[in-house]
């Protein structure tokens, strides 16, 4: 094989999204406008690059409220908090900023609408992921938590006529349908929910890997252990026909055996994943003769949210 043949194909969109994107300036902007320390609960996103970066300028991470000063500020993540945290905080007498992505607050909003209702609502997600916790948590007594494709056959409901389906917003799109079907085979009159549940950003960033993966050996997503969403990457690639897919934090984590043999290599990022991670990636590449960088674009995205109305009042009486 000639080094002329070596290239990269580089997916559009990767990266940050629009949540993940406000919930991180969230923190940068508390810190320049409070000062620090400023509590956070929990990663504010998960990617580790991201969190060590914010712990360098003054953030302190925490796993639970109780370990926040009383009286002091702490930030929720964006993957959102049940509503017995934000009491918890209120208890405390903690200075509260929400950072939970709008986008996981509509599937709240779900839950809370259809338990009012009377609903059984089956959440698809996995297992321990704080954004499923959060969602369970407005609705304890109505969610039920699909995870396996053994949950989705055990699962009970009081009225097949009253069940709905919701979902984590970082899921994959096909193992997310695959649960919905083999509900819908116990449960005919299963509803869906009033709008996709799968963030836009999540389905985008799969579409580009599934667009490029056929055409490569090798699909390398940057992105922490901890994401859901770029897992959910490396599992996309590998169905969609690359040979292998590994996921890295950082470049130097890239064994050089994975490329001997490969022609064409993916790259793509989790949507918690700073660009520049990617930049590594790609010099990481340059060094090893990839120099053909071709980038493949499935969607352009345009959508910003803006910040918390809690850090927006202070920013403007500042």
């Amino acid at each position: 094989m000639s080094d002329t043949t070596k290239r990269v194909l580089l997916a559009k969109p990767r990266g940050y999204c629009a949540g993940v994107d406000r919930a991180v300036v969230t923190v940068e902007k508390a810190l320049e406008t409070y000062g620090p320390p400023v509590y956070v609960r929990k990663e504010i996103v998960h990617n580790k690059h991201v969190v060590e970066t914010l712990r360098e300028r003054g953030a302190i991470f925490v796993d639970q409220t109780d370990e926040v000063p009383e009286g002091a500020l702490v930030v929720f993540s964006a993957h959102g908090v049940s509503p017995q945290v934000h009491k918890e905080a209120e208890d405390r007498n903690l200075r509260t900023i929400d950072a939970t992505c709008p986008l996981v607050t509509k599937v709240h909003m779900e839950a809370r609408r259809f338990a009012k209702e009377d609903y059984d609502i089956l959440l698809i997600g996995h297992e321990g992921h704080e954004e499923v916790e959060g969602t369970a948590g407005e609705a304890p007594d109505h969610v039920q938590l699909v995870d396996t494709a053994e949950d989705a056959a055990r699962v009970e409901v009081r009225d097949p006529s009253k069940v709905i389906w919701l979902s984590q917003t970082t899921l994959s799109v096909d193992e997310t349908m695959e649960r919905v079907d083999q509900l819908k085979s116990r449960f005919p009159m299963l509803s869906d929910p009033p709008s996709d549940d799968i963030c836009y950003a999540t389905s985008n960033r799969q579409y580009a890997v599934k667009t490029m993966a056929p055409q490569c050996e090798l699909v390398i997503v940057v992105g922490s252990q901890n994401s859901s969403n770029s897992k959910r990457l490396v599992e996309v690639a590998l169905q969609a026909g690359a040979k292998a897919s590994y996921l890295v934090d950082f470049a130097h984590q890239i064994d050089p055996a994975w490329l001997e043999g490969v022609s064409t290599v993916g790259v793509t990022s989790g949507a918690s994943v700073p660009d520049n991670l990617v930049m590594d990636v790609l010099a990481f590449l340059a060094e090893r003769d990839y120099l053909d960088v071709e980038e493949v674009t499935t969607a352009n995205e345009k959508i910003a949210f803006a910040l918390p109305r809690e850090l927006r009042k202070d920013l403007k009486t500042g």
